[in-house]
């Protein structure tokens, strides 16, 4: 019977693991009919990063080398007062996002790439700041992660509020994979949330851990550059860099760790092992991964009424290959993908505007809209 209820568990390990792996096994095409086409509506950007809209309609446009940008009624406006940019690899200006109640408190949330602090090199920070006469202004720094590394990788970063008022954003590993993002009392690697002013929320995970990073809702993160909240259930979802192998979406639930580096469905670069499990106990599976990667950066549910065979589906930008990855889910697991746009450029960022049209940042081209064919 002992020998019995052994197989069963080996068995029942084999199939899980089997059941969560043919999820990548869905294999990316290309549309059979595009009902869509495609529109420059801000050219002439580099690295456009973040975007957002404004409550009149004009866009916000952080490019990476430090610029952020407001474009309205057809021109750019290069906005000045924005704090030192630790320009490194992938580290420089970031995300942007407005607060929900713009309108009448004027916040606009950044992150970027800062040298302040401790040590040598750079790490993510977190600011707040309004815009007045074409400058950033009465600027606060809400969050900074230490310590400061020369390390050109893993910065993360994206912001989002939920809809209680939160404000989440991520924090790559910073090349230091052994060390940051499985240990709390250290950042990097990490989910972050915190109140829209700063101040940590009483039931934050780990508020009562000793030595820990009260602001970590999650972790086990390796570098997540996507991140957007589920229309329907309000939840946390994120987007983040595998290896070689192993991108993955994750839904992010509090005090949960992910499991990098121990668990992982990719490889090193040089094809090389750096785990032998793809799951453990007490540590999370990916909603859905990617082998190969395809680099994913900004992501987008689609609600909009403007794109009725894309309605409910998520949105992915794929630095690697260039295109629009459209991913149909049913009962949260990925069912079809789509390649879209191929050789658009490399996709940064991907949002639904408050007009109901999607808009994709891609690299060396600008924002561009997506159309409906009339």
């Amino acid at each position: 019977m002992k020998h019995f209820h052994i197989l069963f568990t080996i068995l029942a390990l084999s199939l899980s693991a089997c059941a969560q792996q043919s999820e990548s096994k869905v294999k990316a095409e290309p549309p059979i009919a595009l009902n869509y086409t495609t529109e420059v509506v801000v050219p002439d950007l580099s690295i456009p990063w973040g975007m957002v809209f404004l409550p009149d309609g004009s866009m916000l446009i952080t490019e990476k080398a430090g610029k952020l940008i407001h474009f309205k009624n057809g021109t750019k406006t290069n906005i000045s007062g924005l704090p030192e940019v630790y320009l490194r690899g992938q580290g420089g200006l970031l995300d942007i996002e407005i607060h929900p109640d713009y309108a009448h408190n004027g916040w606009i949330y950044i992150t970027y790439a800062s040298a302040e602090g401790e040590g040598d090199g750079g790490n993510t920070a977190l600011m707040r700041g309004k815009l007045k006469n074409n400058a950033f202004v009465e600027k606060q720094l809400l969050y900074k992660a230490g310590p400061n590394t020369k390390k050109g990788q893993h910065f993360g970063s994206r912001i989002e509020f939920d809809n209680d008022g939160y404000l989440y954003f991520s924090i790559g590993e910073r090349g230091n994979r052994d060390e940051n993002p499985q240990d709390i009392t250290r950042d990097c690697g990490k989910i972050y949330r915190l109140n829209n002013d700063g101040s940590i929320p009483t039931d934050n995970p780990f508020v009562n851990t000793p030595n820990a990073k009260t602001a970590i809702y999650s972790y086990g993160h390796r570098n997540p550059q996507g991140m957007a909240i589920h229309p329907e259930t309000g939840a946390i979802w994120v987007n983040e860099h595998g290896p070689k192998g192993g991108d993955e979406i994750n839904i992010i639930a509090k005090g949960k760790n992910y499991g990098w580096p121990v668990i992982s469905y990719g490889v090193n670069y040089s094809g090389t092992a750096f785990t032998e499990i793809t799951e453990k106990e007490g540590m999370e599976q990916p909603l859905f991964y990617w082998v190969p990667s395809i680099a994913p950066s900004g992501m987008a549910f689609v609600t909009s009424d403007k794109y009725p065979d894309w309605k409910n589906n998520i949105l992915v930008g794929s630095l690697k290959f260039q295109y629009l990855e459209r991913l149909v889910l049913e009962n949260n697991k990925v069912v079809k993908r789509e390649e879209l746009f191929k050789d658009i450029g490399r996709v940064r960022n991907v949002i639904q505007g408050p007009d109901g049209y999607i808009y994709v940042a891609a690299e060396g081209t600008g924002i561009v809209k997506i159309i409906p064919n009339k």
